[in-house]
């Protein structure tokens, strides 16, 4: 056994827990879970430090749950949340938690011997429950003074900004529900700890009052801070939306580069956060950007550990050499082994132009493809770029002489012209 509750300290991951959780921990091995939300088919960054979480969790010598809110989706969480949530259907919320599965066994062990992880889904024992029932068996044993005093409850009944916002019936009951997914796998696995956003502590809590007062048993509930970046702003989030651990989404080219482009400060946080490197090793990475910031040490090995933890070994050497292409002396053959998309990504924002296919297919000069295709704006001024050396086709220098043809296609659409070593111009064939 290790100590769980020491390594999410040093690495920044601990915010609050139940008196006696430590104690219970470092006591034996302990069944714990945590919730993830089915409101998509992928998970986000934001969803990685739950399952980091659990990963440590397992790593402690203890038993993972992971628990999808088939059933809960369909009701929405609060926390957090300044106005209700549009609510998905139940074949839209089967496939996304079947997604969501899949995507969680990439990070947890549910094969191995001494402490498996488990997936559960609470669809499975809310399906059978009937209202009545509910009501009279689980409803009782909460307030309605109780499930007022909760801070996601507070913040929603009074709005200080919005006058149209308040909270339904719908999700003022959602602590009850999750309180008895806690009373649920307290009874079946033997459930002890409850772990998640500190947002979360208010339904946590709920659920450890519910198993106190229903069984006469002890639970416990252990929240993680939320991420932040250090100008304050959202983690995670970037003008596009989210960044996704699905590659469907967002391509390990784009999920590479949102580590790569953390700042500093953020990125001596997140190394310990969003790694599993040992204490020692951060340490001297840290030290080593601090002597010589321009280098970004940390923000390359904080890419690559976690671009390799969501996306493999394989996914992870491509975004590296797509990343070497705006910035490194790549080759034609490096452009044309991209995929379309990585290609697509790696030049977004490029300006860009056209040319015909049947020119292409007969061969046409490149003075006149210069100006055809919109990058330069008249033959005079492509002749003279051409004379002094500074256009390159696909990365490689070219002469006057040069003709344009479909062995110059990249994914058999694509010419990537440049003039000097910045001025990048994409043509569409």
């Amino acid at each position: 056994m290790k100590d769980f509750v020491a390594e999410l300290k040093w690495r920044g991951l601990l915010h609050d827990m139940m008196p006696g959780t430590d104690d219970l921990l470092n006591s034996k091995q302990v069944t714990g879970y945590i919730g993830f939300d089915p409101t998509a088919d992928s998970l986000h960054i934001g969803s990685l430090v739950p399952i980091i979480i659990l990963m440590h969790f397992q790593r402690a010598g203890h038993k993972p749950v992971a628990l999808v809110g088939g059933a809960t989706g369909m009701i929405g969480d609060p926390s957090g949340k300044s106005k209700e949530r549009n609510l998905l259907d139940e074949e839209t919320l089967n496939r996304n938690v079947a997604a969501i599965k899949q995507q969680l066994s990439q990070f947890i062990d549910f094969d191995t011997k001494d402490n498996p992880a488990v997936l559960v889904n609470n669809y499975d024992w809310f399906k059978n429950i009937q209202l009545i029932d509910f009501v009279r068996n689980i409803g009782k044993h909460i307030s309605v003074n109780y499930m007022m005093a909760k801070d996601s409850v507070k913040k929603r009944l009074n709005p200080e900004h919005d006058d149209s916002a308040g909270m339904s019936f719908t999700e003022f009951t959602y602590q009850l529900f999750q309180g008895y997914d806690f009373l649920h796998l307290f009874r079946t696995m033997d459930c002890r700890l409850q772990m998640g956003g500190s947002d979360q502590w208010g339904n946590m809590t709920t659920g450890t009052e519910l198993i106190r007062r229903v069984e006469g048993g002890k639970a416990y509930a252990l929240t993680v801070p939320l991420i932040t970046k250090a100008d304050g702003g959202k983690f995670g989030k970037t003008e596009q939306g989210n960044v996704w651990l699905s590659a469907k989404y967002t391509s390990p080219y784009k999920f590479y580069q949102f580590w790569i482009n953390t700042g500093d400060e953020d990125a001596e946080k997140y190394i310990k956060i969003f790694t599993f490197l040992d204490k020692d090793t951060i340490d001297k990475l840290i030290a080593e950007h601090r002597e010589a910031p321009h280098y970004r040490v940390l923000q390359k090995r904080l890419a690559e550990e976690v671009t390799r933890m969501v996306h493999g070994e394989e996914a992870l050497q491509k975004a590296q050499d797509a990343s070497s292409i705006l910035f490194g002396k790549s080759t034609a053959d490096a452009l044309k082994s991209l995929d379309e998309q990585t290609f697509l990504d790696v030049f977004e924002g490029v300006p860009q132009g056209s040319l015909k296919r049947q020119d292409i297919e007969n061969g046409i000069d490149i003075a006149t493809a210069l100006v055809e295709s919109g990058f330069l704006k008249s033959g005079n001024e492509a002749r003279r770029a051409l004379k002094e050396n500074s256009v390159s086709v696909n990365k490689e220098k070219v002469t006057g002489d040069k003709t344009l043809t479909t062995d110059d296609l990249i994914n058999n659409t694509y010419i990537l012209l440049q003039r000097g070593k910045k001025k990048y111009f994409l043509v569409k064939v």
